[in-house]
């Protein structure tokens, strides 16, 4: 297996390695932090198609970016046709390569109205959502599915079928069900099948990849086109390096604790520059957990920066905290309110 780069419709992106949309975690420094190592395409945070017609601020904030983040992803959430067209029209319009739907957030304040995972329950609407948006749009439109509502109403590979009917270039299968949400392990048999039933879509496997062994393991047990890497990218923004030298037969690089403190410290920089000072204490919560827990320290870590009230203290904290390596982690995983995990 090589490093080779990734036909989606009309575009060419570096690799076949792609980075989630990671509610409340894939904001803007964090793609900063990203986009230092190339994956072949990562994505905003999700939007919803109503408040990005009646343009909301904070929706509008969440689809910030910067060139070097190129290539770009927006992620469009809602199940009415009506909407979908003139929202994915705004994504293009800001400049975004890529424009996917998502029908896989399984959180209940998503799906009570039909939408993420919701739209699961009714596979010929997803058809309809995607046609519109297809029609609207030059860019690559794509969709993001989980296997099914629960164990009992597998529907992913129906939904490849009419999502390439629709016009979709790539089909993302989290291989997990929306009953699981994040817990247990994911069934790759999932995406394999769908990929056994696509014809022209690509088909993207999620769920599982943590590194280049499973990355590796994935695409050859599946068939897949793709990976796209979740929960493996927190505290970790270049695993697709790590993963593309894995494929190429390369040792992997070292990085130490002190590599992963000054990693931290970039994201810190990062966030700091582009929040307020409040959002930064609150952010800087859960990121530092995500670097140093590997650490013997990530507990008093962790206890110590959720209680820092200012930036001086955490970024003190960030450069002066004793570290030292570990086997396994003492930090309590936080697990993303994203239906990418």
């Amino acid at each position: 297996m090589k490093r080779e780069p990734f036909q989606l419709g009309n575009i060419l992106l570096p690799s076949n390695v792609f980075y989630a949309p990671l509610a409340g975690c894939s904001d803007f420094p964090f793609r900063k932090m990203s986009a230092k190592y190339r994956p072949g395409l990562m994505y905003c945070e999700m939007v919803k198609m109503d408040a990005l017609i009646r343009h909301d601020a904070g929706t509008y904030h969440i689809l910030d970016y910067s060139p070097d983040m190129h290539p770009i992803g927006g992620q469009l959430c809602g199940s009415k046709p009506q909407l979908a067209g003139k929202a994915a029209r705004i994504l293009e319009d800001l400049g975004f390569d890529v424009i996917d739907l998502n029908c896989g957030c399984p959180v209940d304040k998503v799906t009570k109205d039909g939408s993420g995972s919701g739209m699961l329950k009714t596979p010929e609407l997803i058809g309809d959502v995607i046609a519109n948006i297809v029609a609207n749009v030059k860019v690559p439109v794509t969709v993001k599915i989980r296997a099914g509502w629960d164990e009992e109403n597998i529907v992913a590979a129906q939904i490849v079928k009419i999502a390439e009917k629709a016009g979709a270039k790539a089909i993302c299968i989290h291989a997990r069900t929306r009953q699981q949400g994040y817990k247990g392990p994911a069934n790759w048999d999932h995406i394999k099948a769908c990929k056994q039933e696509a014809k022209t879509i690509k088909v993207i496997g999620n769920g599982d990849v943590l590194d280049g062994p499973s990355a590796e393991k994935m695409l050859t047990y599946t068939g897949c086109d793709a990976v796209l890497v979740a929960r493996g990218t927190l505290g970790q923004p270049w695993i697709v390096e790590d993963i593309l030298r894995y494929f190429e037969g390369l040792p992997a690089q070292t990085r130490t604790l002190e590599d992963c403190r000054q990693a931290l410290y970039q994201h810190f920089l990062f966030t700091k520059s582009y929040q307020h000072d409040q959002k930064v204490c609150v952010d800087m919560r859960r990121v530092g957990c995500w670097y140093l827990k590997k650490s013997a320290g990530t507990r008093q870590f962790r206890e110590l920066i959720s209680k820092a009230g200012n930036m001086k203290v955490i970024e003190d904290l960030i450069l002066n905290f004793p570290l030292e390596e570990i086997v396994g982690s003492q930090c309590e995983e936080e697990t993303p309110n994203s239906d990418c995990c």
